[in-house]
């Protein structure tokens, strides 16, 4: 495991993995060490609750958990600690991950699990940064300087299409 990580990724599977690293590309950019592994609800549960276990002890703050279909992983960690744990329902299945959304956002009362779009791993690293920032102010100035550029890139590409550039 990355030391010093603050942030825990996690995937159901390998094949999660081109959705779960944006958000290792979000907080590498912003600076948020971090740690990733695969760790499956269903057929790891001992390991899997392990993880959540032993998380805080091991310096994380934040877990994020990406998975399809029945999507329980963000659950099942939800179930094995205090850490506020975000939720990535993956697009997977007949259903297109639309099963993966309700099974992560509707958590039973006193086990909740954040959760953002399915496939949006992105914003989950984000809401990881903001959930950081309260204690430490470097990642609320990352998120800030962020969000200028954004607000900026937006600005330029108005610009350009009022110019007729576009």
């Amino acid at each position: 495991m990355a030391e010093g990580a603050l942030v825990g990724i996690l995937m159901g599977s390998e094949s999660d993995l081109p959705v779960m690293s944006k958000a290792a590309e979000v907080l590498r950019a912003l600076g948020v060490p971090y740690e990733m592994s695969i760790s499956s609800a269903h057929r790891l549960p001992e390991e899997t609750a392990r993880y959540a276990q032993e998380a805080r002890a091991r310096g994380l703050e934040v877990l994020i958990a990406g998975a399809g279909m029945a999507a329980h992983l963000a659950g099942v960690l939800a179930a094995h600690t205090t850490l506020p744990v975000i939720g990535v329902p993956l697009a997977s299945g007949a259903l297109k991950g639309m099963d993966a959304l309700l099974s992560t956002v509707q958590m039973p009362p006193g086990i909740p699990v954040a959760t953002v779009g399915i496939d949006g791993a992105r914003n989950a690293a984000y809401l990881a940064c903001a959930i950081l920032s309260i204690k430490h102010p470097q990642y609320a100035r990352a998120l800030e300087d962020f969000r200028e550029k954004m607000r900026q890139g937006l600005r330029e590409a108005a610009e350009r299409l009022r110019e007729g550039e576009v």
